[in-house]
């Protein structure tokens, strides 16, 4: 899900995004939305839709002379972690707060590397986590459910 707003620089995080999912044998469904703020809302209704084991919202905020910077940074993160407590869908926080266009550009594939393939990683990461703790629980029913019929 990326933020067509600051698109020079949410372009960039979005294709580093694709290509770290592709790497994992991912496969990948791409929307848009037209800035940050529309992101949680955006996030919540793909993973209600129960379809995605993740969804990486990508976004980039740049401070401006208001305090309308605040308010959005405030607002997105706020969302974007309720929806990550809510819902079984991994949904890490992909959105640049940075001061200057420079320093975006660097965290999307500048000298700082591309945060864009890092959410995805962290996406990837809490897929696994989840899928292993499913996995635990299936096997540890099935050996307390052999046990008590062994008992009986």
């Amino acid at each position: 899900m990326t933020a067509r707003w600051n698109a020079k620089i949410t372009d960039r995080l979005s294709s580093a995004a694709v290509a770290a999912a592709r790497a994992a044998s991912a496969s990948v469904d791409s929307f848009t939305v037209s800035g940050s703020f529309e992101l949680p809302a955006a996030v919540g209704i793909l993973a209600e839709t129960g379809r995605y084991d993740a969804v990486v919202p990508i976004g980039c905020l740049i401070r401006g002379e208001t305090p309308h910077f605040e308010v959005l940074a405030n607002a997105v993160a706020s969302g974007l972690m309720e929806l990550s407590l809510r819902y079984g869908a991994a949904i890490p926080f992909g959105v640049l707060t940075c001061d200057t266009e420079a320093q975006a550009k660097a965290r999307a594939g500048g000298r700082l590397g591309n945060k864009g393939a890092e959410w995805m990683d962290a996406a990837l990461g809490m897929v696994a986590l989840r899928q292993s703790v499913a996995s635990q629980r299936r096997s540890a029913r099935k050996v307390s459910r052999a046990a008590s019929r062994s008992t009986s």
